[in-house]
């Protein structure tokens, strides 16, 4: 009996154990799976959510409106309009072949392309991207099971081509060049998505309901840029590109006491519509990416150092040979030769003599004149808020001897940008301040909210305010008595210096018969409110002269730009009212001959006809003319004007300079429309006989 009841107690204290274990093994299991459940329900429930509501769902991507760009005064550059996109759910299309056939004329796409998109193991994908208007309705009419729509944005240029380099481009999704890739993180804005439920095989449930995630808009750029000014600066571009026939020109103005930058832009340039079409070298704003020899404008580094450093006296004389002779070479003044003989320095830097400039380099040594051509920022990149900076090339101490002194000295050896030039001419226009210069005054969000605020910044003081007016008086003096007479303009006192470069070719020797021609300058000279340079590269009519060329350009920007600005005529003008000069006899000379014997005396010349030697002229020489007159010349190797005359080009012409030129030869004028001529009937090197009638096409519109 005893044996039996502790065999039974030991039986059920077995089954308690093995109870409790399973109790055990049950309580753990039971947390482990409240556990589970927790971690997914709570920790991970957003994560799950998520991952389940993109299995449940198909989108389609909504691209969001860019970013306008405006003028510094709210004038739109750049804009974006709403277009179609037509998209394929490749689940829901159940005839493919059928749907390709059908889409195909209408998309005006390859069949067996468009079917291939249509089986891919896609959710969605684009079949062609930013329809016209029509090409949607045509293919909403088609009502195809798995196609739809989704919305973008298309830039549009209201201005056309005007600044269209400065601005860039937009590709199909973002911007390829110039702001629009610069400041491409700003313009772009966030992507929405068009979302829909769908089952298993991705087809969409019926009777759901669509959901849409707005895109969220890209940021507005405004710029410096003033748009009237751009206008001026553009117009006279195609006006030189006409009249010269030059192989790029260019120009860029800024306000000097800012850094700012009103204008810029170089031809030949693009639609930015249509960039594809042109050749990528017209895509870039040369005035920033390009960089060359700058010729005489450069003397101005050498002309401020000198005065800041005490080495420069106006009224001390200096007697040019025609040449200077550096470590055994002898280098050549403009003068060919016949040197300007006894002359003070003033005087040099007005008829720009190479020989007084290489003077002024010995004194100054390499270490001083190498000091300040880097204080004024040559050599290194300004900073502007522009893709594709070029730094230019200037000479490191080690590289520079007396040939290289010398060279530098005058502008040449040197590579500089004309944005370099602009910004370094602006410190010695402004009291001594270089300036870094910049493209955007504000960037403003969806909400018309400033989240960006360009501002002026200093660089560093490179010159005295004493050293600064001394450099604007006597570039001042250029313009009333020397190579820069052609720049002036009535009532204004205008600061400025010419520029004639040869240029040089890729084994680093120069291009017979090629130059860059340049001015910069600056008004009014008192209280300096616009500056700007001009370049004109590769001429292939007219003189090889920065005062017949460029002159001229910039003084019909800058007239037009100073009535736009309302900036009142001063006292003291630079070309003073009556001013009259003596035509000289130009019979016998070749155009450059003709060129030197009329830079300081306010005269412009014309070319007609082809040959070396100019064989008439009108005016007729010892003819009192005012200043800035155009005296025509006609180029012929033969003895006077030949019975049959050849028609002169005259594209690029007033009606005025047209009439005249038929005129002179003896031929009449027929005249339709106004403005600059632009096309001509016959055509240019026609022979005709003596009073045969040109008929000249005149219009204001310069792109054609």
């Amino acid at each position: 009996m005893k044996a039996s009841l502790a065999e039974g107690s030991v039986t059920l204290l077995a089954v308690r154990k093995r109870l409790l274990w399973l109790f055990i093994c049950f309580l753990v299991v039971s947390c482990a799976l409240l556990g589970r459940l927790a971690w997914i329900q709570i920790v991970r429930a957003d994560e799950l959510y998520t991952k389940a509501w993109e299995q449940w769902n198909r989108s389609i991507p909504v691209r969001s409106p860019r970013g306008s760009i405006y003028d510094r005064y709210g004038k739109l550059l750049a804009g974006s309009s709403t277009v179609e996109t037509v998209v394929a759910i490749p689940p829901q299309i159940e005839e493919p072949r059928e749907t390709a056939r059908l889409l195909a004329p209408v998309l005006q796409m390859d069949e067996d392309d468009l079917y291939e998109l249509l089986t891919m193991d896609r959710s969605a994908i684009y079949l062609k991207r930013k329809v016209d208007p029509q090409v949607a309705q045509e293919v909403r009419e088609l009502d195809l099971e798995g196609i739809t729509f989704t919305t973008e944005g298309q830039r549009y240029y209201p201005g056309g081509r005007l600044a269209s380099q400065l601005l860039g481009f937009v590709g199909t999704d973002q911007g390829w060049g110039g702001l629009e890739l610069l400041y491409e993180e700003q313009l772009q804005g966030r992507e929405g998505r068009l979302l829909f439920p769908s089952d298993v095989y991705g087809r969409q449930i019926p009777h759901e309901i669509r959901s849409f995630v707005p895109p969220k808009e890209g940021m507005d750029l405004y710029l410096t840029i003033d748009e009237t000014i751009q206008y001026i600066v553009e117009r006279e571009l195609d006006r030189a590109m006409l009249e010269y026939r030059p192989k790029r020109a260019m120009a860029m103005a800024a306000d000097p006491r800012t850094g700012e930058i009103l204008a810029a832009a170089s031809r030949p340039d693009f639609d930015p519509l249509h960039y594809g079409e042109y050749d990528p070298d017209y895509w870039p704003l040369l005035p920033v990416t390009s960089s060359f020899e700058p010729g005489s404008t450069f003397k101005l580094i050498t002309l401020a150092a000198a005065i800041e450093e005490g080495l420069f006296n106006e009224n001390e004389y200096f007697h040019c040979t025609g040449h200077a002779t550096v470590a055994g070479r002898n280098i050549g003044c403009w003068t060919a030769g016949r040197g300007h003989g006894s002359i003070t320095y003033l005087q040099a830097v007005e008829s720009s003599c190479n020989p007084a400039f290489i003077k002024l380099g010995e004194r100054l040594g390499k270490e001083k004149l190498f000091a300040y051509i880097d204080a004024f920022g040559f050599g290194k990149k300004t900073g502007i808020d522009y893709p594709g900076e070029s730094a230019g090339l200037v000479f490191s101490l080690d590289q520079v001897g007396p040939l290289e002194l010398a060279t530098t000295s005058f502008g040449q050896g040197v590579s500089v940008t004309p944005l370099q030039q602009l910004m370094a001419v602006s410190a010695m226009a402004n009291g001594g301040y270089l300036k870094k210069p910049y493209l955007v005054k504000e960037i403003r969000n969806d909400q018309g909210e400033v989240v960006y605020e360009g501002r002026e910044e200093t660089v560093r003081q490179v010159i005295s305010a004493d050293t600064s007016r001394r450099v604007a008086a006597i570039m001042e003096s250029v313009v009333e008595n020397g190579s820069g007479t052609n720049a002036a303009i009535e009532g204004y006192r205008i600061g400025a210096k010419t520029g004639t470069a040869q240029k040089v070719g890729p084994g680093g020797t120069y291009i017979p018969g090629e130059y860059i021609l340049s001015l910069i300058g600056f008004v009014p000279v008192d209280d300096p409110q616009i500056i700007l340079y001009v370049a004109v590269d590769g001429a292939t009519r007219g003189p090889q002269w920065g005062s017949q060329v460029c002159a001229p350009i910039f003084r019909r920007i800058m007239n037009d730009v100073l009535a736009y600005l309302k900036i009142p005529p001063q006292e003291g003008p630079a070309l003073p009212e009556g001013r009259w000069v003596s035509v000289p006899d130009l019979k016998g000379l070749t155009v450059d001959q003709a060129a030197e014997a009329v830079d300081t005396e306010g005269l412009l010349l014309r070319i007609v006809g082809e040959g070396n030697y100019i064989v008439n002229q009108t005016p007729k020489a010892g003819a009192q003319v005012p200043a800035q007159t155009q005296v025509v010349i006609y180029l012929h190797d033969g003895e006077g004007v030949p019975e049959k005359i050849q028609v002169p080009d005259l594209r690029g012409l007033t009606v005025k300079e047209a009439g005249e030129v038929l005129s002179w030869l003896g031929l009449h004028l027929k005249v339709e429309g106004s403005g600059i001529a632009v096309k001509q009937s016959p055509d240019p090197g026609t022979e005709v006989v003596s009073g045969a009638a040109v008929a000249v096409t005149f219009s204001s519109s310069l792109q054609q």
